[in-house]
């Protein structure tokens, strides 16, 4: 099934057009090379689909658009400050990142590195602060998952694994794989959708099982762009998985059964918002887009 594309990307634009207003006057300004790099790191494009699945799912339960904002704001400073860090050369040594030159290539490793720590810092500040009015005891829920998500059992251990995997004596099988990208990718994709429950005082767990599914499809789909993408449109080297000998969805399943267990996965991820009936169009819309997105 595919998605309502002009209804998506009018939803994902205005979501994307709200966040970076909000962190245009949360950022630092560009006057000095830290504020600068962090605003390259953090406003030099991007789907912003974090940001969008914290607003939807926030949507389903009538929270306050200003508290949901808030929330997609952090998750998106953290995965900015993620990226700054993954394209280092002690990590996955790239030198371009949607289209631009990566924050160490624009300046250097220091300022990458520091640019990265201060946007890591910012996303609990945004949390934290009183001016986004949202109840203290959720506050405090929302920063120790999105601790979690971000930290050593999360997107950082899933990338630990990642980096093990190189040197390692034998590739990651399915399993392992699967298990990685679900930190790596999937838990800020996993925080970000569970985040509108939170706020909504509402069970999170059919959002967790929605998202972990789509974050997998979502690499999946990665995947299979770095084998078949253009790298004008994804905007970053391509390949490079190949060359350095990685285990990845497709060079484990092959293009085709790559591309049918995303669906699958997309398939299950829509499933589970059938609770929320109607509503959930707009999370539906994002699943499907997973499997259809070319960047």
């Amino acid at each position: 099934m595919q998605p309502d594309a002009p209804a998506f990307h009018a939803r994902l634009g205005d979501a994307a057009a709200s966040v970076e207003a909000l962190l245009e006057t949360l950022l630092p300004a560009a006057d000095t090379t830290l504020g600068a790099a962090m605003r390259h790191g953090a406003l030099s494009g991007g789907k912003r689909m974090r940001a969008y699945l914290a607003m939807e799912s926030a949507a389903l339960f009538r929270v306050p658009p200003a508290q949901a904002l808030r929330a997609a704001a952090a998750v998106e400073c953290v995965h900015a400050y993620s990226l700054i860090h993954d394209d280092l050369p002690c990590m996955d040594d790239d030198d371009l990142r949607r289209g631009q030159p990566t924050v160490h290539v624009k300046w250097d490793e220091a300022t990458a590195v520091l640019a990265g720590d201060a946007l890591q810092a910012l996303a609990f500040e945004i949390l934290a602060s009183p001016q986004g009015a949202i109840d203290p005891r959720l506050q405090v829920r929302l920063i120790t998952r999105l601790a979690q998500a971000a930290g050593a059992m999360g997107m950082v251990g899933g990338q630990a694994i990642d980096i093990a995997a190189e040197t390692a004596a034998a590739p990651l099988d399915l399993e392992q794989i699967s298990a990685l990208q679900g930190l790596k990718t999937g838990a800020l994709i996993v925080w970000a959708a569970e985040s509108g429950a939170v706020l909504g005082r509402s069970d999170i767990a059919p959002l967790r099982a929605y998202a972990a599914d789509l974050g997998l499809a979502f690499q999946i789909r990665d995947d299979i762009l770095d084998v078949e993408g253009d790298p004008e449109v994804t905007g970053k080297r391509l390949r490079k998985d190949a060359a350095a000998g990685k285990a990845t969805f497709v060079s484990l399943l092959g293009i085709d059964r790559a591309r049918g267990l995303a669906e699958e996965l997309v398939a299950r991820a829509c499933d589970t918002l059938v609770p929320y009936g109607s509503a959930a169009g707009n999370l539906r819309n994002a699943a499907e887009f997973a499997l259809a997105r070319g960047a």
